[in-house]
């Protein structure tokens, strides 16, 4: 029971850092007029300025989100869940609430408390993991239509090593330079007890706003057993400072 409560501890650190990594199976070349497809450099720059405004824009917003983990191995299974309150405010950033827990205490108190808590952490310092040159290095590698809409598939590299980074591929939505998908892995793992982590998040878009929607990861354990980490956004009630179509 040592060694469950060991993989336990050291998957929450996994988790808590953004997401193996998956070639898209159906992504098209880049088209023979490449001179008019922007380079990486340029789809992170909009990103960033796109983002920026779409912040400025956004006051606040409410979702109940829903968080399950569940674990297998050493002929045990253990699944836990929590629903939380999750409130924006421009001015004083996010805040979370938890509504309710069942299943086992282990994995709310050691993966999905942890995991809100280090959303937590990370919302005060994001420039620190954020999607830009200051911590990536970004290379074209295709274009696909993405739940009908036309999106940059961008290999991602951190320039260091660390287990709050990730490495692999993102979509970025062509029209509005929002990030649309992810599929990768930590670009360290955050101990000797994780084998392999991939996480697989998907971004959805409410009025002029891109917010997650959902997030899965799978982690394999050295000693045996695994485990699913999933997160269902939920449905986000939003103010802005213009009307929302």
């Amino acid at each position: 029971m040592l060694l469950l409560r060991r993989a336990i501890i050291f998957l929450t650190v996994a988790l808590a850092g953004l997401p193996g990594v998956l070639r898209p199976q159906n992504a098209n070349q880049l088209p023979p007029a490449a001179a008019q497809i922007p380079t990486a450099e340029q789809i992170i720059a909009q990103m960033q300025r796109h983002n920026q405004q779409r912040t400025q824009q956004l006051l606040r917003y409410h979702a109940v989100r829903h968080y399950q983990a569940e674990y297998q191995g050493f002929a045990t299974k253990l699944e836990g869940a929590l629903e939380v309150e999750v409130n924006y405010n421009a001015a004083s950033g996010k805040s979370f609430r938890i509504l309710s827990e069942s299943g086992s205490k282990l994995l709310c108190e050691k993966v999905l408390k942890r995991a809100v808590e280090s959303e937590k952490e990370a919302s005060r310092d994001s420039q620190s993991t954020a999607l830009t040159a200051a911590n990536y290095k970004f290379h074209l590698a295709g274009i696909e239509d993405l739940a009908g809409r036309p999106a940059y598939i961008l290999d991602v590299e951190p320039l260091v090593p660390s287990k709050f980074l990730y490495e692999g591929k993102i979509w970025v939505d062509a029209v509005d330079f929002a990030l649309a998908k992810i599929e990768a892995k930590p670009a360290k793992s955050p101990s000797f007890w994780i084998s392999r982590t991939t996480i697989h998040q998907s971004f959805a878009k409410t009025g002029i706003f891109w917010f997650p929607q959902h997030n899965r990861s799978d982690t394999k354990v050295r000693i045996g057993g695994a485990a699913i980490f999933n997160i269902d956004y939920g449905t986000y009630q939003i103010e802005s400072k213009t009307p929302q179509e």
